[in-house]
């Protein structure tokens, strides 16, 4: 069935499909674009589409050196199937958009809509516009016209969700465009962002995250240096709320406030992800990130001695203009005293418009190539020692959707441990939804997951799976998502239930 005949065969109802490249924040965002364009009459195209809808959004990211080679590459394969699809329209937003502005419909004449970071509630006018005056819409709006938060919602997941409690970031580390096309840090006001943790909770949300481009910087805009700790104290006394995450932190602005407050609130999960980066002070020097290798290693032994099973976590980059050799070893001498759990690994790729990019000294790519390697194989064998510590431990693990990709063939499910680990475990006789919490004993470790190969000890049936079940139900009867619409102060009103590293430069 086509899409055209999709849309007919639900009343005309025009289809959409939204394509996130990057990191968390873009995540978030492509949820309010889905709901902005649901609210505006959309429905969601079927999974697999692959551009077959009315409305295609490619939500994009500028940290890569080829973002932009991908997204033509993708535009250029839409172009056909425009051309024979008349009322097609193609959005093009995200840090890219921000960042080429103009370039983008000069190079795909066949894109309609073009908007930034700063304007994605504008994306319904803009597909209008661009439909009724029959030519291409180019708006970029330079700073924040309305918070992300502010807009409605189609959350991926019906127990866990995004809370954005800041955008933008006043960093200015040098191999990252960022800040150029987020802008400054902004902080939302804490009642606003308790609002909506509230609100989510009376939906069944049982797990947020707190996402910030430097999340624990968070009350530098509004004159409050404590304010994340305090945060996070006020998320453990929400009822209903069983898991609260973060991310991602800058070492430089994590204090001992919050390590404090990570330990005594018992719904603040044992777990951490703090880019490293460089473990060369002189690296970290030309990066201009603000601490070196003692203070990062200092945080870390701080959070260790008073979170004894967190999960650690980090974002390296292997190869920066001018690392030498010794520089390498300095950030391998790190990793085996931090003992991450895991490492989101990369090598340095220029980024056009960021000082970085115009550095003497690129590393060459097979000198690049060699160190990556090494450092991945340390870290494989990390992960897989402290997961090995994992083994006859008893967990209580959230139930999650789509994280074992075998758990069919396996007759198993998965599910997420405080720590964040993957966990998959033997299914029990006893039905457990996604948002369910079982309780599991680890048998066995490998290096990115641990299995429960034994009988479940515990079932608990959760609020958070009563949601996916109602969810499931109403997609069936009709294909809708979860809508979270505008935050209010104070305890939210219940809400009708309907129905998911920054960028790795933190």
């Amino acid at each position: 069935m086509t899409t055209i005949d999709r849309s007919q065969a639900v009343g005309g109802t025009r289809t959409y499909e939204v394509r996130t490249y990057g990191c968390q924040m873009n995540v978030h965002d492509s949820e309010r674009l889905a709901g902005l364009l649901e609210g505006a009459g959309y429905v969601r195209a079927p999974e697999g589409s692959d551009g077959d809808a009315d409305v295609v959004v490619f939500n994009t990211c500028a940290v890569r050196e080829n973002a932009d080679n991908k997204l033509y590459g993708n535009l250029g394969h839409l172009a056909p199937k425009k051309a024979k699809r008349p009322g097609m329209q193609i959005a093009v937003g995200g840090c890219l958009a921000q960042k080429d502005r103009d370039t983008i419909v000069k190079k795909a004449p066949w894109v309609d809509v073009v908007f930034g970071t700063h304007n994605i509630g504008k994306l319904p006018v803009l597909l209008e516009r661009a439909r009724v005056q029959e030519e291409a819409q180019v708006e970029i709006a330079e700073s924040l016209e309305a918070f992300p938060s502010t807009l409605p919602t189609r959350r991926e997941s019906a127990y866990a969700a995004w809370v954005s409690i800041s955008v933008g970031c006043n960093n200015t580390c040098t191999f990252c465009i960022v800040p150029a096309l987020r802008g400054k840090e902004k902080d939302r006001r804490p009642g606003d962002i308790l609002a909506e943790v509230e609100a989510l909770v009376a939906e069944g949300v049982s797990e947020i995250t707190l996402l910030g481009q430097n999340v624990n910087a968070y009350g530098s805009d509004i004159g409050d240096r404590e304010a994340f700790s305090k945060l996070l104290r006020a998320c453990g006394k929400i009822e209903g709320l069983e898991r609260v995450r973060f991310t991602s932190p800058h070492p430089r602005d994590f204090t001992d406030d919050v390590i404090a407050a990570m330990a005594e609130t018992p719904n603040v999960m044992p777990q951490l992800h703090m880019p490293l980066q460089s473990g060369s002070d002189t690296v970290l020097k030309a990066m201009r990130r603000s601490y070196r290798q003692e203070r990062y290693l200092g945080i870390i032994e701080k959070v260790r001695a008073a979170i004894p099973h967190a999960a650690i976590t980090t974002d390296i980059i292997v190869g920066f203009p001018g690392e030498t050799e010794a520089d390498f070893e300095q950030t391998l001498h790190v990793v085996r005293e931090a003992r991450f759990a895991q490492a989101f690994t990369f090598q340095y790729s220029k980024r056009p418009g960021t000082p970085a990019a115009e550095m003497d000294d690129q590393i060459p790519k097979r000198v690049v190539q060699e160190r990556y390697e090494r450092l991945v194989a340390l870290q494989e064998e990390i992960s897989w020692e402290e997961n090995k510590r994992q083994v006859g431990r008893t967990l209580e693990l959230m139930a999650a959707e789509g994280e074992g990709r075998k758990d069919d063939t396996t007759h198993r499910l998965s599910g997420r441990a405080p720590d964040n680990r993957l966990v998959h475990f033997t299914k029990p006789q006893q039905e457990v939804r996604p948002g369910d919490v079982v309780t599991v004993e680890v048998t066995y470790a490998a290096p990115h997951h641990l299995l429960a190969e034994g009988s479940v000890l515990d079932v608990r049936r959760t609020r958070a799976g009563d949601a996916w079940e109602k969810r499931n139900a109403e997609r069936a009867a009709k294909p809708t998502g979860v809508m979270l619409g505008l935050p209010k102060i104070g305890a939210p009103e219940p809400l009708p239930v309907a129905t998911g590293s920054g960028c790795g430069c933190d």
